[in-house]
C-alpha cells in the first residue's frame, strides 16, 4: 500500500488539474539518481498490464508492478519552504536515502 498525505493529494490534483482531464497519476521507481533507484512521477493515459490503482485521499494513483516491490509501504508528503516546494518520500524499504530525498538503494536486487 501507498500512503499520500492530504498536503500529497491536493499538489498532485493541483498538477493533474492543468493536464488532460483523463490523465492518470503515475509512480515509478526507474535506475540511477545519486543512490541505485529514483522516483518519477508523471501523468499517463494509459492502464498498463500489471498496473496496480490506488485511491488514495480522492487520488488515483497508478504503479507498476515492478515499481510497487520497491514502494510498497511508501508515505509521500508535499511541503513548502522558502527554497520552494517539493514531494517528500519516506520509504521502509529504503536501507540508503540521498539527501536529495528523490534517490534510494534497498537490499532488494531486481530490475525495474
Amino acid at each position: 500500500m501507498i500512503h499520500l498525505s492530504q498536503a500529497a493529494a491536493s499538489e498532485i490534483n493541483r498538477l493533474k488539474a492543468k493536464q488532460h482531464s483523463m490523465s492518470l497519476f503515475r509512480l515509478t521507481v526507474k535506475p540511477g539518481g545519486c543512490s541505485d533507484w529514483f522516483y518519477e512521477m508523471s501523468f499517463d493515459e494509459k492502464i498498463k498490464e500489471g498496473d496496480r490503482i490506488f485511491d488514495i485521499n480522492n487520488t488515483q494513483v497508478v504503479i507498476d508492478h515492478a515499481s510497487y516491490n520497491y514502494i510498497n509501504g511508501l508515505a509521500i508528503d508535499y511541503s513548502e519552504d522558502l527554497m520552494g516546494g517539493a514531494f517528500r518520500f519516506q520509504n521502509p524499504q529504503a536501507i540508503v536515502t540521498c539527501g536529495c530525498g528523490n534517490s534510494f538503494s534497498t537490499a532488494t536486487l531486481s530490475s525495474v
